[in-house]
């Protein structure tokens, strides 16, 4: 990657502050489109404040991709203003893998509009318009934005500082703080995916806008197979593949709250089963806490403050209860309920805790986003020399987990402390310092995070990559000392004198509900056996093996699979068919020969015919592939 080194003089004998990133490079490469230092990006229009040795970005370097989808989006605006003038507009942020624009209409335009819009915005690409930085103040961008008839950004400007900045691309003019690249010659790849319906300010309160969803690509070929991993994406949707599967659904009754099936509840056991018996192993014990507690406790967690919008409450006996959005204030009581000495430290605690969490209706999703969550929730109370070496122990874990669900790309990121937050700078230092020692002890690659800690401590977050490429997050490792000091936690140490503990909080799957969405669509629902909800399915190819299905289903129940006869009175090419949709791994096929032997005839998801084999033959086959995932 090009690098340049900026200096930054306020006396006058280097570059002066604000001044425009393309004024501060004494040479711009021709295929240079922005910089970034230290996390934050640039385009060649935005000011720069800082000294630093700044990269250079290309259109193929990866952090270019933000000010592509963001240029996109404003693409996107400018092209729909074009067709539609009266439209308002709200935002147009670049999102993972694209971008998207709030519009408002005024009378709903459906999808079929997403072509002529695409046919504008090639136009525009065509006409190749400087896209232009411009700073003005909040009483110019009001009469601006009101001559326009622009109501949202006008109710924008009002949060805004003093002076703010504009991007303008020929006679379309935007309310931005960017970055962007220097023309829209260079957007040549796009396509317009989906329109939806979306709140404005994720506020079901206000008004409904119309939120048009894009990607693009610096070229063919990455377009391409972007559009490639959406379709194969579509096919993975584990809304699709659980009703195929019969695992799973969704009622008005209970928004944000999935209803598990028997092999929907047979799948999620088979995982909790899974972490209780690692936990054991690892020294964990089990606990479990109440639902509902009262406000006070919340209070003085520190969640009724920062976390209250995102709880449900109830009244009982003139006193008010919160249903529990989060396990740790439950641990800590029992912590409370008894005396500990140093000798006692490490304790590990683990919950598999019911929690719920207000979410609003429109940001619900499948599994992926609920509002009833249970989440595999532990709680490490040890002494501060202790820290570094529990880390540790829990980010191996947490690797072990992954690699044996099929999850072996995994990266993390330390996340440090937020604008919102409980504690002083002193006590979030030593929480930030201890994580960063554990990571570099155990010498992980790692990025910075900066200001997405929790608000009460620092923390390590996993990401996983699944067989799309798609990233998750799901673990996350949290340090807290500001709990043990709220709660007055306290453990006698070897002066024989009280001392505080430190809290650790980390969950591995995160919540259930979301990780075993993220397994349907790795596997596109064809689990290893050992996690396949049903192993095996006997099919008789007429009534008179009947009875030769039912004798082999008895070995294979006796045996511990999980089987199922098919008795419907159906063609055997059908009763496969369904049998494929149900991502059923063994189908047992029995006709009148099999039946005779004492034989099935065995085929095998995604490796089809597998031959004749006796039943003996047949369980050693699943007891090999299944003794493969043990523990």
């Amino acid at each position: 990657m090009k690098k340049a080194v900026i200096n930054i003089d306020k006396n006058g004998d280097g570059v002066l502050p604000g001044v425009a990133l393309k004024d501060a490079l004494k040479e711009i490469p021709d295929d240079v489109i922005g910089a970034e230092l230290d996390g934050k990006l640039f385009g060649l229009e935005d000011p720069i404040f800082e000294s630093g040795e700044y990269n250079l970005l290309t259109l193929d370097s990866p952090l270019a991709m933000k000010l592509f989808w963001h240029s996109s989006s404003h693409l996107l605006a400018q092209a729909v203003k074009r067709l539609f003038p009266h439209a308002k507009l709200g935002i147009g942020p670049a999102i993972k893998d694209g971008f998207y624009y709030d519009f408002d209409f005024g009378e709903p335009i459906s999808a079929d509009e997403l072509p002529r819009i695409e046919a504008e915005m090639e136009k525009i690409v065509e006409e190749n318009l400087t896209i232009q930085r411009t700073a003005i103040s909040l009483d110019d961008a009001n009469k601006l934005f009101t001559d326009t008839n622009q109501d949202y950004k006008i109710e924008l400007i009002a949060g805004l500082e003093e002076q703010i900045s504009l991007y303008s691309q020929g006679e379309f003019t935007d309310l931005c703080r960017g970055p962007h690249l220097p023309s829209t010659g260079l957007i040549k790849h796009f396509k317009l995916l989906a329109i939806t319906g979306a709140y404005w300010r994720g506020d079901e309160r206000n008004a409904m806008l119309q939120r048009i969803y894009g990607t693009a690509y610096p070229n063919a070929k990455l377009l391409r197979a972007h559009l490639q991993r959406l379709e194969e994406a579509k096919k993975r949707d584990h809304r699709l593949i659980g009703k195929q599967m019969d695992l799973f659904s969704f009622h008005q009754e209970a928004p944000g709250a999935p209803f598990w099936h028997p092999k929907g509840t047979v799948l999620i056991k088979l995982i909790d089963a899974y972490m209780r018996q690692l936990l054991v192993k690892r020294g964990y014990g089990e606990v479990s806490t109440p639902l509902i507690m009262t406000r006070d406790l919340w209070e003085r967690s520190g969640h009724w403050d920062h976390y209250q919008n995102n709880m449900y409450f109830t009244s009982l006996e003139d006193r008010d209860y919160a249903i529990k959005p989060m396990n740790c204030p439950g641990a800590v009581l029992m912590y409370k309920n008894r005396q500990w000495s140093y000798r006692d430290l490490p304790t590990r605690w683990a919950e598999m805790g019911i929690v719920h969490r207000y979410e609003k209706s429109g940001t619900l999703h499948g599994l992926f986003r609920v509002r009833h969550i249970t989440q595999d929730d532990a709680h490490i109370f040890c002494t501060p020399e202790q820290i570094v070496d529990e880390v540790g122990r829990m980010i191996s874990l947490v690797f072990e987990v992954f690699n044996h669900f099929g999850l072996t790309d995994v990266s993390m990121e330390l996340s440090t402390r937020p604008k919102d937050r409980i504690g002083s700078d002193e006590v979030w230092d030593r929480a930030e310092d201890a994580l960063k020692k554990a990571l570099d002890q155990g010498k992980y690659d790692y990025d910075i995070n900066p200001g997405e800690g929790a608000f009460y401590g620092p923390k390590i977050d996993f990401h996983v990559v699944d067989a799309l490429g798609r990233t998750w997050q799901c673990s996350t490792i949290q340090l807290d000392f500001n709990f043990p000091e709220r709660f007055d936690m306290e453990y006698i140490g070897a002066d024989n004198q009280a001392h505080r503990p430190v809290m650790l909080h980390r969950t591995i799957l995160g919540a259930l509900e979301r990780f075993t969405g993220i397994l349907i669509e790795h596997y596109a629902g064809d689990f290893p056996l050992w996690l396949a909800p049903e192993q095996a399915l006997v099919l008789p190819i007429t009534d008179d093996q009947h009875d030769a299905a039912g004798v082999v289903y008895e070995q294979l129940i006796n045996e511990g699979f999980r089987c199922r006869v098919d008795w419907r009175a159906e063609k055997i090419g059908r009763k496969i068919r369904d049998g494929e949709l149900a991502k059923v791994p063994y189908m047992l096929i029995i006709g009148a020969k099999e039946a005779e032997n004492s034989q099935v005839s065995v085929r095998r998801t995604k490796k089809g015919d597998q031959g004749l084999m006796s039943i003996d033959d047949l369980i050693n086959t699943m007891r090999t592939e299944i003794d493969e995932h043990a523990i």
